[in-house]
């Protein structure tokens, strides 16, 4: 009867933990439930239309977002539709109970002169802020709070820029960092960048002030940022022929070129921030509600709040549904930072420079009873006529003997390969201890001037004789092209260049570099490992490395160490540690890991590790099973099973994996790889190659097939 008591209190723990975790999600439903109906309850106060392409947009996001945390089955499970919570919205807004309660903060910034404070004056419909048409009216930071609408709005107004140059550089950075140490303690919701729009023509170029603004906030800034054009009424200039140029089109080019300067200093080509178009004049033209009214006919105030309205919420769903933190103000904050699984799994997964090490105990520790290559009795080999004449069960048999003594030939290359580099390295260390009693009166060797070598007169890639898929530069560094299918280097797609080298510098000391530089239009990437291992007699390894990667414009380092101790002949026990530095932030890992060899073809391997930063840790940890091949290293046929273990901020996946490496006939090879989490997300990967026509002709009937039936079902939906 005790036995039975601990069980009974886990299956209670377990239903209560269950239990908290589906209220934990109805509560986030709640709230984003509440949050809608708040939204759309806003998008009728302002006057605005519940089918705007935006509303659509938030709402769809909300929705998304619901999904994705909360899950698909607790959704259905709500009484809440998009119908209903219409209906409730309307409803509440006509009554006007419960009360609204909404409210947000707007950081301004631009060049002086620009209309920063007409603007917010415009806003509020009231004269807050001071201006000047002649001189800089705003010396210092100042706070306007107000309400429009039943909204709360915080503008925080800042004194204007001055136009980039090395002497007003002072004065801009000055008043830059002075705001951000006036908003670090309560960040603002929304930015408002200020520009004119009659001031823009082909000849802008306001690119040191945009970088300026980013390096002291950060390139999250922008992400948050609505770009406003103030004198959006002024009188449209002249096209070449001397007629008025359209208005939208105007709009158009001139909003295009300050974001493409925004892109530039972010470094992402994506980014598209909302246009808010403003005019402050007092003779701007107005609607019969006294709001006025643009050349386009946009009631411009209204989309000020609709473009506010948006931003918040999706800022506050952000908070409540835990994705990100609000606008962080930063050098680093725009910057996406690595993710601790990845990190983990990276580490779990090792690195590849001890392989030529357990190569080479591989194939010393091969069985004494394989046949050797030299001991096979000589085979006459068969004309293509001769062949043809044999009967299909001596083909077979023909081929498989082929087959054997191509098996045995390799591995007799591999272990002439492995015995070489370590007399290699005998006679190294030989050479060295005896160095100082080496005979030297020998006369040196004549130097023979060989001939100029012809160099044919192009290596471009429309000579096909001469493309080159690696370059030898001498006999340790390998220099290969970066081949990318998608590439712009004519139809070839070199797009960069990897290097590698394998060093023996003693004979227990060996060292690894590879390098790759790849160029693309506008990126650059540079990826480089480097790493010594040192083996001890017995067999135990002690492994260093150092990772270099770029990441946009920064640079991810990785120092990393393993040490390796074989116990016995068939168990080796390891564990390593790595520390990775981006920017400013330092991630630190460390695991455990032992692997077990059950004869010479069944590999078990078990490891566990962590990785925090950021006030964060992962958790994680794999199984795995490797069965290799009859000829394995010499053919890489391997199949191995894996199940790994996550759990990181209070979320536990785990996942399976399946991979396998085989041949189908003499010309086939196939690859097979597979995985399932328990997110029910996963991927099937199925790779063949061949060398016969009747099967890459079955390959490609079905690629075709694949690809109708793909256009049908979208068809179908397009169709729905």
């Amino acid at each position: 009867m005790d036995g039975h008591l601990p069980q009974h209190c886990n299956g209670g723990d377990s239903d209560q933990s269950h239990y908290k975790t589906r209220e934990k999600r109805a509560d986030r439903l709640a709230k984003i439930e509440s949050l809608q109906i708040k939204f759309l309850r806003l998008i009728r106060r302002i006057g605005q239309s519940l089918d705007n392409p935006l509303v659509g947009k938030v709402l769809y996001r909300l929705h998304l977002a619901t999904l994705i945390r909360v899950g698909e089955s607790e959704l259905k499970k709500s009484s809440f539709r998009n119908g209903v919570v219409r209906e409730i919205a309307k409803e509440e807004e006509a009554t006007g109970r419960p009360e609204l309660d909404f409210s947000f903060r707007v950081l301004v910034l631009g060049r002086t002169g620009v209309g920063k404070s007409a603007t917010i004056n415009s806003i509020f419909d009231q004269v807050k802020l001071v201006t000047d048409p002649f001189q800089p009216a705003t010396d210092e930071i100042e706070e306007v709070v107000g309400t429009v609408n039943g909204i709360r709005i915080s503008f925080i107004d800042t004194p204007g820029l001055l136009p980039s140059s090395p002497a007003n550089l002072r004065w801009n950075r000055k008043v830059l960092r002075s705001v951000k140490k006036f908003i670090r303690k309560n960040p603002p919701d929304i930015v408002l960048y200020f520009e004119r729009l009659d001031f823009i023509n082909i000849g802008y170029s306001d690119f040191p002030l945009l970088k300026l603004v980013t390096d002291i906030f950060g390139p999250a800034i922008w992400f948050n940022t609505i770009l406003v054009m103030t004198h959006s009424s002024a009188a449209l200039p002249e096209d070449g022929n001397g007629y008025v140029v359209d208005y939208e089109s105007f709009v158009t080019q001139c909003t295009n070129l300050v974001q493409h300067y925004i892109c530039g200093v972010v470094s992402n080509a994506k980014l598209e921030n909302p246009v808010l178009l403003v005019e402050n004049h007092s003779l701007c033209k107005k609607n019969t509600l006294g709001e006025k009214v643009l050349p386009n006919g946009q009631v411009w105030r209204s989309h000020f709040l609709l473009l506010c309205i948006c931003s918040k919420v999706l800022g506050d769903a952000n908070v409540l549904m835990k994705f990100q933190d609000g606008l962080q103000i930063g050098p680093a904050s725009g910057v996406r930072l690595p993710s601790l699984p990845h990190l983990l799994s990276n580490l779990l997964r090792g690195h590849s420079s001890s392989s030529k090490v357990e190569t080479d105990s591989e194939l010393n520790s091969d069985t004494d009873d394989d046949e050797d290559y030299d001991s096979l009795p000589p085979i006459r080999i068969l004309t293509k006529s001769q062949f043809e004449k044999l009967t299909k069960s001596q083909k077979d048999d023909y081929l498989d003997e082929l087959d054997y003594r191509e098996v045995l030939y390799l591995k007799k290359q591999l272990k002439a390969e492995s015995n070489k580099r370590r007399d290699y390295l005998n006679s190294k260390e030989a050479s060295v201890t005896n160095d100082d009693n080496y005979d030297n009166d020998d006369p040196a060797l004549e130097a023979v001037q060989l001939p100029d070598m012809a160099i044919p007169p192009s290596f471009d890639s429309d000579l096909p004789v001469h493309r080159y898929r690696c370059l030898v530069l001498n006999d340790q560094w390998l220099a290969r092209p970066v081949l990318d299918p998608q590439g712009w280097d004519h139809d070839v797609g070199f797009d960069g260049i990897s290097m590698e080298t394998n060093l023996d510098i003693r004979k227990d000391l060996q060292a690894t570099v590879v390098g790759q530089v790849s160029k693309e239009k506008q990126d650059f990437s540079i990826q480089s490992e480097c790493a010594a291992i040192y083996t001890y007699p017995k067999g135990s390894t002690v492994s260093a490395g150092f990772d270099v990667q770029t990441a946009g414009r920064d640079l991810i380092c990785t120092v990393h160490g393993e040490s390796e101790l074989r116990n016995y002949k068939c168990n080796t026990t390891g564990c390593g540690i790595s520390v990775t530095s981006f920017g400013n932030k330092f991630f630190v890992g460390g695991k455990v890991e032992d692997a077990i060899n059950v004869g010479k073809k069944l590999k078990l391997v078990l490891n566990g590790g962590c990785m925090g930063g950021l006030g964060q840790v992962a958790y994680g940890g794999s199984i795995t099973a490797s069965l290799r091949g009859r000829h394995y290293p010499v053919r890489n046929d391997i199949t191995s099973l894996t199940m790994t273990f996550v759990s990181f901020d209070k979320e536990n996946v785990i996942g399976g994996n399946f991979s396998s490496e085989f041949r189908l006939s003499r010309d086939t090879r196939m690859s097979v790889s597979a995985n399932l989490n328990s997110r029910k997300m996963g991927r099937l990967l199925i790779r063949t190659s061949s060398s016969e026509r009747m099967e890459i002709g079955l390959i490609a009937v079905a690629s075709i097939i694949r690809a109708l039936l793909r256009s049908r079902g979208t068809g179908d939906l397009s169709a729905e």
